[in-house]
């Protein structure tokens, strides 16, 4: 089974989701027979790399709202988060584009460190209260993920798997995606957005459930003579 994940480093619910989504496989039975893919989606390819807003006056700014109700969405977010472990520090995070952090990535899976770099990333971004738009932070969090610093400065210093990220983002456009996180499982089901893990597990299992029941063969056309094992059938004389 496969299930492929779009998601943003910046995306506070992407962060959820993954969280629901672990915590249903850690319920399923057969999650050793699970791969996860995670795909690209910027939500704002135009964001900045550097800017001098935090996170809630840029809320304020995009919904039109006070800085008092931004920071009170913020907390709710950082409340909900606190349910499944996790603890976001919006008053210090540092709002950037995450186009490099896509690319890195995409590297990162080419030896086998996908899961790795994508959960150092988020927890970076949400806890840590890192620049991951800024290469040298990049670096140093490759580093943790395993991977070797002169191979990933090449990456940054170069345009590789940009290519990668812009596919991932004009697949998403193509099924529909309109938000993050989008969960596709085996190219048949989709969820949107950070649903409740029983939610996850439900529709994990039932899609391995449809996988791998035991087919069944259509008959066409009527019973003809055979043999079992208590003989043959005789056909009628033609008299």
């Amino acid at each position: 089974m496969k299930i492929e994940v779009w998601s943003d480093y910046v995306c506070p619910f992407c962060y959820i989701g993954k969280r629901h989504l672990e915590k249903a496989l850690e319920d399923f039975p057969h999650r050793d027979s699970v791969e996860i893919e995670f795909k690209s989606f910027e939500l704002d390819p135009g964001a900045p790399v550097n800017t001098e807003y935090s996170i809630q006056e840029l809320l304020s700014k995009k919904y039109g709202t006070s800085l008092e109700e931004a920071k009170s969405m913020t907390d709710r977010m950082s409340q909900q988060a606190a349910t499944v472990g996790l603890d976001f520090q919006f008053d210090s995070s540092i709002p950037t584009n995450t186009f490099e952090a896509h690319r890195l990535t995409k590297y990162a899976k080419t030896i086998g460190k996908e899961a790795e770099m994508t959960e150092i990333l988020l927890y970076a971004h949400f806890t840590l209260s890192k620049h991951i738009g800024d290469r040298e932070t990049l670096v140093e969090l490759a580093k943790q993920a395993g991977l070797g610093e002169e191979e990933t400065v090449a990456v940054l210093e170069g345009s590789d798997f940009s290519e990668e990220v812009r596919r991932d983002e004009e697949e998403a456009r193509q099924i529909g995606v309109q938000g993050v996180p989008f969960f596709v499982i085996n190219r048949k089901y989709a969820i949107s957005g950070a649903q409740p893990s029983d939610v996850f597990l439900n529709s994990i299992q039932k899609v391995w459930e449809e996988e791998n029941k035991p087919s069944t063969l259509q008959p066409l056309g009527t019973d003809g003579l055979a043999c079992d094992e208590n003989g043959c059938e005789i056909p009628p004389s033609k008299s």
